[in-house]
């Protein structure tokens, strides 16, 4: 008896359930309607672009369209000895076509990538190509450059035949492939970008605490002073962001500069006997950064700030806590929230700055976006330029999930 009231009871809470899915289910769509535009909008213009420098960073079509038949006839081959004849007559063959549809150079390009001067090469051969003569074509092809002869420069080619590479992702973290393909670490010379990341996270840290020491006494200013003052001072901490930021790192060259604003003053005071070289330098870049990134620090804490009841310091001090102590034990732990939202929002936007280290850093404060721009606009390296752009977002992603890891996503507040 008890049994089969059981089973009435949860087949009743059953239908019940499903009866209220199913009234809710026109207000979830409705929902879902209204949201549909924005969740298209950031697919278009978040994901996509995100989905195609992922696809690029590992894209390598050149080999495999340009040289089809060279592919087929190196497939058999050990890698250890000359190719055959095949080899030769069918990288003829390809640079012929190559030659006509004008891509001969795309494969240079891409080739010399992984070794420098391939490029030279295989254009001297298509250039020749008339001049070669019926017989065996790899003794003519070490007569136009003997690294013809090398199984190594036939390696590259095997290895590339992939539409897919690792090779940008693996540039991008000073790794490479040697000619047997295993992973090994590039020569010291040309380890550049793990010091390049080292760099943009140590600006992007340098900058974080720079808004942090400067923005948390602001924000406390602010949330104690009266309402006209506090409106007041929030101006001045938002007029910044109705400027371009072109605009203010311009006028960050103007007052660094050796004949500039706050060389002026120093000299005045005579702070200094001579004037200091403040622009194309790491002070320079930090300093431009900070004052950019100041509003996106203040504003999260000042939000916490103002929600802390001002009866707490007053009770804390009247319980016999000196002031010093009353802040830090009681009034300070609260402001955390905003803190870790300030912070991690300040870090994670100075991870991709480009303007300002390009206008008032050196040539040694350049970041990593400064590279990705340099590959996209002057070496026309879409692959390496995506490649980096991978790195800093996965670097992104888990200083973001670490950062909630410790400190936890509910108590993250950005106003």
């Amino acid at each position: 008896m008890a049994q089969t009231m059981s089973l009435t009871t949860l087949s009743s809470r059953a239908k019940l359930g499903a009866a209220l899915r199913r009234a809710e289910r026109p207000n979830r769509l409705r929902a879902l309607a209204l949201a549909l535009p924005a969740l298209l909008f950031l697919l278009v213009t978040f994901g996509a672009p995100i989905g195609v420098f992922l696809t690029t960073a590992v894209s390598n079509p050149e080999v495999s369209e340009i040289l089809p038949e060279t592919v087929r006839a190196l497939d058999g081959w050990d890698g250890q000895s000359v190719p055959s004849e095949e080899a030769f007559a069918a990288l003829v063959a390809d640079l012929g076509r190559a030659k006509e549809n004008n891509t001969a150079a795309t494969l240079g390009k891409r080739l010399n990538y992984e070794s420098a001067g391939m490029r030279s090469r295989v254009m001297s051969v298509a250039r020749n190509l008339g001049s070669l003569k019926p017989g065996p074509l790899a003794p003519q092809f070490a007569t136009l450059d003997p690294a013809w002869a090398d199984p190594a420069l036939w390696a590259i080619i095997k290895r590339n035949a992939a539409t897919v590479t690792p090779y940008y992702l693996l540039t991008a973290v000073d790794l490479g492939q040697d000619a047997t393909g295993s992973i090994v670490g590039v020569a010291g010379n040309q380890a550049v970008f793990l010091d390049i990341l080292g760099r943009t996270l140590w600006i992007a840290g340098l900058v974080t605490v720079a808004t942090l020491l400067l923005g948390f006494p602001t924000a406390y200013v602010i949330s104690l002073a009266p309402g006209r003052v506090a409106a007041f001072m929030l101006l001045l901490v938002l007029l910044p962001l109705w400027t371009s930021l072109l605009v203010r790192t311009t006028a960050w060259v103007v007052l660094l500069q050796t004949d500039g604003v706050i060389n002026q003053i120093l000299l005045a005071l005579n702070l200094t006997t001579e004037k200091l070289q403040l622009m194309l330098t790491r002070f320079g870049t930090v300093t431009a950064m900070t004052h950019i990134q100041l509003p996106f620090t203040i504003l999260p804490i000042l939000s916490v700030m103002k929600s802390i009841p001002e009866g707490q310091m007053r009770a804390a001090r009247s319980l016999g806590a000196p002031p010093l102590s009353a802040f830090w034990r009681v009034y300070a732990p609260q402001t955390l929230p905003g803190v870790a939202a300030g912070c991690l929002m300040t870090f994670i936007l100075s991870l991709g700055y480009y303007i300002t280290p390009a206008l008032v850093g050196g040539p040694r404060d350049q970041m990593l976006s400064n590279f990705i721009a340099t590959y996209i606009n002057r070496d026309l390296n879409w692959g390496m330029a995506a490649a980096l752009a991978c790195v800093l977002l996965v670097m992104t992603l888990s200083i973001y999930l670490v950062f909630l890891r410790l400190v936890g996503a509910e108590r993250i507040k950005l106003g």
